[in-house]
C-alpha cells in the first residue's frame, strides 16, 4: 500500500506471486495538504529513515565550516531523516509556517553548494504550496544524490502528482533509493508492486536494513517471512516484526497481529489480544480490521442460491 490520506493504497505482487500490501510514504508536506504525494494526493504518509550516509559521501562537514545560510536552512528546514543531515543538526519534521519564506531564502543560497539544501529547499517550496518548484528542487536535489529527494519524487511519479504518472520511473528512484540505504526507498518499492521483482531475496535483505526502526520496512519484511517470499517461511520472526511496527501506529502491522493473535500463529493465540489490535486497526482505516471485527461479532452469515454473502448474522 502506498501510503497516504494518510494514505494511498496499493497492492503489489511479488515474482513469487504473494501479495504485499504498503505504503509509499514521503517525507514533505505541502502547505495544507501531506507532501508531494501526501501534498498533491492527501495522502502520503510519512516514513522513518535510519540516518545511515549514503555510500560514498562524504562526512558533513563541522557545523562552523560551513556557510552561514546553510546553517540557517538545517535549522529551519532539515529534514529529521534525512541520510545527508549531519547528527548535530536536530531537523524539523514539518517547517514553521513563519519560517517558510526564512527557509527559502537561506535554502535557495545554499543549494548552488549543498544537496541537503536544495532537497531542503524542495521542502520549504512544498511547504508554501509552490508544487512545481518543489519537484524541480527534488528532481535537482536526486540528481545530486539525495536519496530523501529520490523518494520525494518517486511518490510523485507513483502516485502521478504533479507530474505524469509513471511507475517503472518510480521504481528506478525507489532502486537508487535504496540502494543507497533509504528504507523509503526499500518500503517504497516493494509497495509499489513487487519490489525487485527480479530478485524478492535481495527486497528481503534490503528491508532488513530498514527494520531496525521503519514501521514501514517492518511491516513489509513481515509479510515476506509471513508468506516465505524471498527467503524461509517463519512465522515467528514475522510476529514480532508486526509487534515492533504495531508500536509505532502501524495499521496493516496492527491487522496483522490481529489475525496471528486470533490464529495462534507465531506465538500463543489471545482472542482478546486480536480484538484489541483490530480495533486498533480499525480505527486507522484499515479496511481488514474492521471485517475482522464484524465476523468475530456476527460469526454466522446468511448467503444465497449462489453462494455469494448476503449478510452476517449477529446475537
Amino acid at each position: 500500500m502506498l501510503a497516504g490520506q494518510h494514505h494511498i493504497r496499493l497492492s503489489g505482487v511479488t515474482e513469487a506471486g504473494a501479495t504485499l500490501k504498503g505504503t509509499i510514504r514521503p517525507m514533505t508536506r505541502f502547505a495544507g495538504v501531506r507532501s508531494i504525494a501526501q501534498g498533491f494526493t492527501q495522502g502520503i504518509a510519512r516514513g522513518l529513515v535510519v540516518p545511515l550516509l549514503l555510500a560514498g559521501a562524504a562526512a558533513p562537514a563541522p557545523a562552523l565550516a560551513q556557510s552561514a545560510d546553510l546553517v540557517l536552512c538545517d535549522r529551519i528546514a532539515a529534514d529529521p531523516a534525512d541520510p545527508d543531515k549531519p547528527s548535530g543538526v536536530r531537523g524539523v519534521a514539518d517547517i514553521a509556517p513563519a519560517d517558510i519564506e526564512t527557509a527559502i531564502r537561506y535554502c535557495r543560497t545554499a543549494a548552488g553548494s549543498s544537496r541537503r539544501a536544495l532537497y531542503a529547499l524542495g521542502r520549504a517550496y512544498a511547504a508554501n504550496g509552490q508544487s512545481a518548484d518543489a519537484i524541480a528542487a527534488f528532481r535537482k536535489a536526486a540528481d545530486k544524490g539525495s536519496s530523501s529527494a529520490m523518494v520525494e519524487l518517486g511518490v510523485a511519479y507513483a502516485t502521478g502528482a504533479g507530474v505524469a504518472k509513471d511507475d517503472g520511473r518510480a521504481r528506478q528512484l525507489f532502486e537508487r533509493a535504496a540502494d543507497a540505504g533509504n528504507p523509503r526507498g526499500v518500503s517504497n518499492l516493494a509497495a509499489l508492486g513487487g519490489g525487485t521483482t527480479s530478485d524478492p531475496g535481495k527486497t528481503r535483505a534490503l528491508l532488513a536494513k530498514g527494520a531496525e526502526t521503519n514501521a514501514e520496512a517492518q511491516y513489509q519484511l513481515g509479510m515476506m517471512l509471513a508468506e516465505g517470499v524471498g527467503g524461509p517461511k517463519d512465522d515467528v520472526a514475522a510476529r514480532t516484526l508486526f509487534e515492533k511496527a504495531s508500536a509505532q501506529g502501524h495499521a496493516g502491522a496492527l491487522e496483522r497481529m490481529g489475525a496471528f493473535a486470533q490464529a495462534g500463529r507465531g506465538g500463543p493465540q489471545d482472542t482478546a489480544a486480536a480484538k484489541g489490535f483490530y480495533e486498533k486497526a480499525a480505527a486507522l482505516g484499515n479496511s481488514d480490521a474492521a471485517a475482522a471485527l464484524k465476523r468475530a461479532d456476527c460469526p454466522f452469515v446468511i448467503k444465497d442460491k449462489q453462494g455469494k454473502l448476503v449478510s452476517n448474522l449477529c446475537f
